[in-house]
């Protein structure tokens, strides 16, 4: 479903993820650990974000790769602590062993913090970005995946176990949990190309719907999609006795809400000021849409 010029961007983000950690002169095998899980595959679906927003706005999507990086090893991070057994306890991610099954539950919380802190070092070593704008973007960075962002939504989630919660609650877990890092990709190429305001809010629009888009389908996956594809195993919601669209909603009321974000993201496209291309980010709706893993 992508096109020529967006899989050359998720090769080079896969190129550029393998050299991000290099070995270090303490031998260990800390930095193994945390390769292990940067390069164990998935969508990449947030730095192509960042990059196909930076390059609709600006044509020049260089200068936000190591931000794009970053945002990767944030997510990455952010996957081996949930994974752990005092949280989801899950043995297989991507089809892969999980980083904890592999290096031990100590070394993979160290990987997950060492990958947290080499993304804000990532972004403030960028040689291609001024002063201000690496400190508004470690800024936004810091609030979309800290407590009030990813780690909070997580903390909510986790206090919901076992818990009937309302529409309104799944919402809020959701936008910080998963949707702040999907709104950082699109805000960190506003950041960097400073569009006019209109757009800026249109993109900023754009992001809050894509987010929920994700978490539903998800959702929706997580008990009637494929583990083959997945890489993982279905019903880990229902056996952790968590509140999703589908429970609350049913399976076509979730369908239903689905298409209603889907339908609201492509209506703040239509509102970026026209000199702009957006057929990239409309490709990432439907990528939303239609993925099966």
């Amino acid at each position: 479903m992508m096109n020529q010029q967006m899989n050359d961007f998720v090769q080079k983000i896969e190129a550029d993820l393998t050299n991000a950690v290099p070995a270090s002169p303490l031998n260990t095998n800390l930095e193994e650990s945390m390769r292990y899980s940067l390069e164990a595959g998935g969508k990449r679906i947030r730095p192509l974000l960042l990059l196909v927003t930076l390059d609709m706005l600006t044509h020049n999507s260089e200068q936000g790769m190591r931000t794009a990086i970053a945002l990767e090893m944030i997510h990455t991070y952010s996957l081996i602590h949930d994974d752990l057994p005092a949280m989801d306890n899950d043995d297989y991610r991507r089809g892969k062993l999980t980083n904890h099954k592999v290096y031990g539950d100590w070394k993979a919380i160290l990987a997950g913090d060492a990958l947290l802190t080499k993304a804000f070092e990532m972004i403030s070593f960028d040689a291609q970005l001024t002063s201000d704008i690496k400190v508004q973007l470690i800024q936004r960075l810091s609030q979309a995946s800290g407590h009030l962002g990813m780690v909070g939504g997580q903390v909510l989630d986790m206090e919901s176990e076992n818990t009937q919660i309302d529409l309104e609650t799944l919402q809020q877990i959701h936008r910080a949990k998963t949707g702040k890092l999907l709104e950082f990709a699109i805000m960190a190429a506003v950041d960097i190309a400073k569009p006019s305001e209109g757009t800026a809010k249109a993109l900023e629009n754009y992001g809050q719907h894509l987010g929920l888009m994700f978490q539903i389908k998800d959702d929706l996956l997580d008990v009637f999609g494929d583990e083959a594809k997945l890489g993982k195993k279905v019903g880990s919601d229902i056996e952790n006795n968590k509140s999703t669209y589908v429970s609350l909603l049913g399976e076509q009321g979730a369908k239903d809400k689905l298409k209603e974000e889907m339908e609201q993201a492509y209506g703040a496209l239509r509102q970026i000021d026209s000199q702009y291309d957006t057929t990239h980010l409309e490709t990432i709706i439907e990528i939303f849409n239609q993925r099966n893993h």
